[in-house]
């Protein structure tokens, strides 16, 4: 299915003319060799662009569309058109002469071969120039010494005759394209991904972009062990797929992961890709919107309500595109694994159901804010990243948990456990309760519903008529500390620093000793504001009726949830109480 979606997408750009066909590749390029039609190197020119990387400029390879390179792990095999000095000019970087002599002769038959029948000025130089190049004095000649130390360093090069690239000539186009169409090494079988007979790839192409994988790529289908066969087929004959589909579909995954604003990390190794299935790219920016929160031409409202628009099923305009939220749509989560690529998961569905996918989980996660706080939603990453210790040297979340919450979101399903345990051990680490956080407890118990967590404590705002008893004992301990800062001012820490945890965890023990230190701060409030020590016994007896005579012994985690719940309504609304008064 994974395949078979990228392989479509593949095509449907390829309609377009958007892609490279089969048997050419984007290639970066570093120098270009010059020939005349003799076939000799007249310049070397630096084919290198300079691009910015943050306040500095590097050159790096121009990216031309080349003859496809062929996938190199040992032994000595040429490219077409486009190669390393080693190959192209027989150039002894490693201090292997011999070596190096025999990639040259590969390289030199390998032109031959396919430039034999070939009549062209072009091809007569590529042809001369193999005949008569001289590798062992490669270093020496008058236009390799200027630029001797680059070359060395790596990078491919590419022939340019009479001011013409080569590989850009049509009769060299064709007759490429012809050689690798008929060259394949795989023998005709149906192909799993195609239905159709034709040459099976023994060895798929690589996957580069990858966050984390080898820099020299990844496979996303292989075998390379016993253990993994069977009927003692080999390599990518265990999963036949074509020549053309392996090709297809590693060329548009590649694509997709290069294109650095529309992809999506998440953790240290999760990476995420999406598209939809007639490949129009509108769909694609409109969901990297959504997924951080940010549009180059929308502000965060205009988004909001295209978000609202697709969620109840009408199409929106976005940069001039019309959405049909009915267009399916396709979202991959990718891991490196050694030198493979591991799938976290692969989702399918209507374009509109995932987004109002993720507008039910922003709805689960609104809860009250302070006026300080701009943010209008809660993004996954900001979500995920209070489950870290943000003081420990690596601040990443779980790349498991961070997995499955996306699924979670993406397919509308109830949230992992471990969310919630994260949050509560970093709530009980540093005894915060902070907006992120209450919203995450909220939406998890909204979703996935326990009874000592009724609907009635899952508010946006503080609800004064819940009558559930741990949301009024976590109101109760927010009155307890504003009545000992209003007596003390200065003071830098308060009874959440010593008391919090215990509190939400046995009230019985905690809540008679808090009782008698806010009796003994009233007395301070009432010699200097009687008003403000009467407004505070008025909300203690409200809560105490709630409550009833005496606490609960023990309260579970759920409880405790419920509890933080209260602390954090009743907090908001005091912090919103003294910011309006601010404002007057």
């Amino acid at each position: 299915m994974i395949l078979q979606a990228l392989v479509h997408y593949y095509e449907m750009l390829l309609e377009r003319g958007e892609i490279v066909d089969q048997g050419w590749a984007n290639v970066g390029v570093t120098f270009v060799l010059c020939l005349n039609e003799r076939g000799e190197l007249e310049q070397v020119i630096d084919a290198r662009v300079e691009t910015d990387f943050g306040k500095k400029k590097r050159l790096v390879p121009q990216k031309m569309v080349l003859p496809a390179p062929v996938k190199r792990s040992s032994g000595i095999k040429s490219n077409f058109l486009c190669d390393n000095a080693t190959y192209m000019l027989g150039a002894d970087i490693k201090g292997k002469p011999e070596h190096s002599v025999k990639c040259f002769s590969s390289c030199a038959e390998l032109h031959r071969k396919i430039l034999a029948d070939v009549e062209s000025p072009e091809a007569e130089a590529i042809r001369r120039f193999f005949d008569s190049w001289q590798p062992e004095n490669a270093a020496e000649h008058p236009c390799i010494v200027p630029v001797w130390n680059e070359l060395v360093n790596g990078g491919n090069l590419v022939f340019m005759v009479n001011g013409r690239y080569v590989h850009e000539i049509p009769e060299i186009k064709r007759v490429w394209r012809r050689f690798s169409s008929e060259n394949k090494e795989g023998a005709n079988i149906i192909c799993l991904v195609t239905g159709e007979e034709a040459p099976i790839a023994r060895l798929h192409p690589i996957i580069k972009g990858l966050a984390n994988a080898q820099s020299s790529g990844a496979s996303l289908v292989s075998f390379n062990a016993p253990a993994f066969c069977s009927f003692q087929r080999e390599q990518g004959f265990n999963a036949p797929t074509s020549e053309y589909a392996a090709f297809a579909y590693t060329t548009v995954l590649n694509r997709l992961l290069a294109d650095k604003e529309h992809v999506f990390r998440l953790g240290d190794d999760l990476t995420i890709v999406f598209w939809a299935e007639n490949a129009d790219d509108a769909y694609r920016s409109f969901y990297g919107s959504c997924l951080s929160d940010e549009s180059p031409t929308y502000s965060s409202d205009e988004i909001r309500s295209m978000i609202k628009g697709l969620a109840s099923g009408k199409s929106v305009q976005f940069n001039e595109e019309n959405l049909d939220p009915e267009q399916p749509f396709y979202i991959l989560g990718l891991s490196p694994n050694a030198a493979r690529v591991s799938v976290r998961f692969f989702l399918r569905n209507s374009f509109g159901e995932f987004i109002r996918n993720m507008d039910e989980h922003q709805e689960r996660l609104k809860i009250v804010k302070s006026e300080f706080d701009t943010n209008q939603t809660i993004s996954l990453w900001r979500l995920l990243n209070e489950t870290v210790n943000q003081n420990s040297k690596n601040k990443s979340p779980s790349p498991e948990l961070a997995g499955e919450v996306l699924k979670a979101v993406l397919m509308n399903t109830r949230y992992p456990s471990t969310l919630l345990n994260s949050i509560t051990l970093r709530i009980r680490a540093d005894r915060k309760i902070n907006r992120v956080r209450a919203a995450a407890i909220k939406a998890f118990y909204l979703k996935n519903p326990n009874k000592d967590v009724p609907k009635e404590v899952l508010t946006v705002s503080l609800n004064e008529s819940s009558t559930n008893i741990p949301y009024a004992l976590g109101q109760l301990f927010s009155v307890y500390e504003q009545i000992q800062q209003a007596a003390n001012p200065k003071l830098n820490a308060t009874i959440k620093d010593k008391y919090f945890n215990s509190a939400s965890a046995t009230p019985a023990v905690v809540f008679a000793i808090l009782g008698n230190l806010a009796s003994k701060h009233l007395h301070v409030i009432k010699r200097e504001k009687p008003g403000l020590a009467a407004m505070f016994e008025h909300q203690i007896g409200e809560l105490s009726l709630i409550i009833g005579e005496s606490f609960p012994p023990r309260m579970n985690l759920p409880q405790q949830g419920a509890f933080q719940l209260g602390y954090y309504h009743r907090n908001v609304e005091r912090y919103i109480k003294k910011e309006n008064k601010t404002d007057e």
